[in-house]
């Protein structure tokens, strides 16, 4: 009967391949995603230090005329740099969160098919508190951004002829805007944590499953019987038990001689 091959404890652990989430790839994805989200709120403050002001100016020609004084706003600048900051903002976080999150997506896909509902038992509401925060703080700081790029690109042009009307932004919107990219770099590394925690304890409870199973396995199996064994008698070629029905044991013969003497005398 053949042997079966013996099941070691790397049988029993989870393939490696199916998930990436403790990767070298992942951990670098994690630190390169928080870098962006510090350029980012740097940006910001760069074009909140450079957003556009207006100055109100005396109409000359209706003052002129003998009417009551109006008044003229001109742009401090052209807006190209506030601009060009929250443009850059805008897309490196983006970028960021778009990357993260299709590498979490593409990671959790690759788990076992009873991976989910672990984690729906044991960190869904720390993961639901993650994911639902980041990306509310990453639709409030893009909001943001969007605003002061739509005022800042109004006046690109003729920005010192005098107007009736002027558009600025209000003194701390970008720098809102920067906190918000902070917060949502940092959320979306915690629901990486939570990811990967969720995945360890899955591989755990998995190998301890395994164990169980071959356990039962082993103590619900019947005895083997022991294979047939060959004796060997000293300076005689091996025989088996059969060997022996055709001949007859000296002593035996021995016994037979002397009843018969016996029966003589």
């Amino acid at each position: 009967m053949p042997q079966g091959k013996a099941v070691t404890h790397a049988d029993l652990a989870p393939s490696r391949g199916r998930t990436r989430l403790g990767s070298k790839t992942g951990a670098a994805l994690v630190i390169l995603t928080i870098l962006c989200g510090l350029f980012s709120f740097i940006l910001c403050l760069v074009a909140e230090a450079t957003r556009s002001q207006v100055t109100w100016e005396s109409n000359t020609n209706s003052s002129e005329e003998g009417g009551p004084g109006n008044y003229d706003c001109v742009y401090s600048g052209s807006g190209k740099m506030p601009l060009l900051s929250a443009a850059a903002a805008f897309l490196i976080l983006a970028a960021a969160m778009v990357v993260e999150h299709t590498y979490l997506l593409i990671a959790i896909s690759k788990l076992p098919p009873s991976s989910p509902a672990f984690a729906a038992r044991t960190l869904t509401w720390h993961a639901a508190f993650f994911f639902v925060s980041t990306w509310i703080s990453f639709a409030v700081g893009e909001i943001l951004l969007l605003i002061g790029l739509s005022v800042e690109s109004g006046h690109l042009r003729n920005w010192a002829r005098p107007r009736p009307a002027c558009l600025v932004i209000r003194e701390g919107l970008f720098c809102a805007a920067g906190v918000f990219a902070l917060a949502t770099v940092f959320l979306a590394a915690g629901l990486y944590l939570t990811a990967l925690r969720t995945e360890k304890a899955f591989r755990e409870q998995e190998i301890a499953r395994q164990e169980m199973l071959e356990a039962s396995a082993l103590y619900a199996s019947p005895p083997r019987s022991p294979p047939p064994r060959i004796a060997a008698v000293n300076r005689e070629d091996p025989a088996t038990g059969g060997g022996h029905q055709g001949q007859q044991h000296p002593t035996f013969g021995f016994h037979s001689v002397f009843s018969k003497f016996s029966d003589v005398v």
